[in-house]
């Protein structure tokens, strides 16, 4: 292995830290929801270009989708990035309090304004290895929209975008250092609108037929429907339109957005069809009409270990970041908001008695203010219950992807917390170790036949089944 090109393509990330922290923070000043990361995306493309990547906007037909490649022949590596905010989650850079900048306006409470910052980078670095040694192979920079609701990577898989790739890597910010592994739910959104016949509600109730009537039976019939599904099974719920504030006139319009979860994809299908059927029965039941309107969907993930202990061995070489006494002061103010959790971190505590008690032990009991330890190495198909777009991908290419300490131990994601140290200089730190993991090992892959082979190998037992499509054939992304 031509280690000198590695190590240099590696430090490279480092070398360019003001570059990548000043489009981190530009990202996280300007936080757009998903599937409207119109000025993020732009910039992007933007920042690709100026790095030399020949890039393709609007990818799949999606606006903020795109993708900035570089080298020819294969292998063909894929880096992932996304780059949307959340709602209500405004909140001031730094500070250890609720401070909103916006009443009720966005923030990166999932520290997306990172994500795709650290993937660019590690892009940016594999680009640099391809220069100077010469060797075949190709990298793609995949700018990912509507993570946190959209589903951009699955309606990117429904037109087989991923079985081009030969591997895909990626990461995510969280409190802790570790390889990610096993599955998790799958899960479809689905919006279904109630029409009726409005009518004042004391002078002639008996003409007005009432959408808010047919949404509560929709509710009432998928409560008891929770009764006959498997334990793998939710389903949750949302009333978006209750038709007005006036009890005295007949709903004439009203909607429901419902959200189905499985294990497996192709169980949340069935439930869905099942739903389905109880939206129907409530419109029978109040002559209402509806109309459904399929939001979006994700696959569950599928591991794969021989990607998980490369990246585990480039995680382990490089390291993690050693944070200053300012760090740790304001990690531990920040981690005082919320309460300190009883379990210890990471996905291998979770089903390993024996790296439970060893994580315990580097937290110093659940006190340490920041996870500033590389987890043990864990492989396993163990299930957690959230979903992520990333595991359409996992069907299509052999994928892995890993978590870097960017906020205090114990803090939860999608919270103020979050987006208050998301310029921090301990985020950026977690951002660029980030780079240098999937840089490192999207360039074993590009030296190493025999990875990769074992590695697609591996995928190909794993998804013998054969990838069940969450997104409907005629389904658009569309931002809620």
């Amino acid at each position: 292995m031509r280690t000198e090109w590695k190590n240099a393509a590696v430090a490279s990330v480092d070398e360019g830290a003001a570059f990548y922290q000043a489009l981190a923070d530009a990202i996280w000043e300007k936080p757009e929801l998903s599937l409207k990361e119109y000025a993020s995306a732009a910039l992007y493309c933007e920042k690709l270009r100026k790095l030399g990547f020949t890039v393709t906007e609007k990818l799949c037909g999606i606006d903020t989708a795109f993708c900035g490649s570089y080298g020819s022949g294969r292998p063909v590596i894929g880096i992932l990035g996304e780059f949307d905010a959340l709602s209500g989650l405004s909140q001031e850079a730094g500070a250890s309090e609720h401070r909103p900048l916006v009443p009720g306006g966005e923030g990166h409470g999932c520290g997306h304004n990172l994500l795709g910052v650290g993937a660019l980078a590690a892009a940016a670095a594999v680009k640099r290895y391809l220069e100077q040694s010469g060797a075949p192979g190709t990298v793609i920079f995949f700018g990912c929209p509507g993570e946190e609701g959209g589903s951009g990577k699955a309606f990117m898989a429904r037109e087989n975008r991923w079985r081009e790739l030969d591997a895909a890597l990626t990461w995510h910010p969280a409190d802790v250092n570790e390889v990610v592994t096993g599955t998790n739910n799958s899960s479809i959104q689905v919006l279904y609108r109630f029409s009726g016949v409005a009518a004042h509600a004391a002078g002639d109730p008996y003409n007005g037929r009432s959408a808010l009537d047919a949404v509560e039976l929709m509710n009432v019939g998928v409560q008891f429907l929770r009764e006959h599904m498997t334990d793998d099974c939710r389903i949750h719920y949302s009333i978006l339109d209750a038709g007005g504030v006036s009890p005295n006139v007949v709903q004439a319009q009203a909607s429901v957005l419902y959200m189905v979860r499985a294990n497996k994809v192709a169980d949340s299908v069935k439930l869905l069809k099942r739903v389905d059927k109880v939206a129907a029965g409530a419109a029978l039941m109040t002559e209402t009409s509806y109309t459904r309107q399929f939001i979006d969907g994700t696959a569950e993930l599928l591991p794969n270990f021989t990607l998980e202990k490369a990246l585990y061995r480039n995680f382990k070489a490089i390291g993690v970041p050693e944070y200053t006494e300012g760090e740790r002061s304001y990690a531990a103010a920040l981690k005082a908001t919320y309460p300190q959790s009883t379990l210890p971190p990471g996905i291998g505590a979770r089903f390993d008695e024996g790296i439970a008690k060893e994580v315990r032990a580097l937290t110093r009991n659940m006190t340490r203010p920041l996870n500033d330890f590389l987890m043990p190495l864990y492989s396993g198909t163990g299930f957690t219950p959230g979903s992520t777009d990333v595991g359409d991908v996992s069907w299509q290419t052999p994928t892995a992807q890993i978590h870097t300490a960017t906020w205090p131990a114990d803090v939860p994601g999608h919270s103020w917390q979050v987006v208050a140290c998301g310029k921090g200089s301990a985020a950026h730190k977690g951002m660029l170790l980030a780079g240098k993991v999937l840089a490192a090992t999207a360039i074993d892959l590009l030296e190493d036949p025999a990875l990769l082979q074992e590695a697609r190998a591996e995928f190909r037992e794993r998804s013998a089944s054969g990838y069940v499509c969450p997104i409907e054939p005629d389904a658009f992304p569309v931002a809620l």
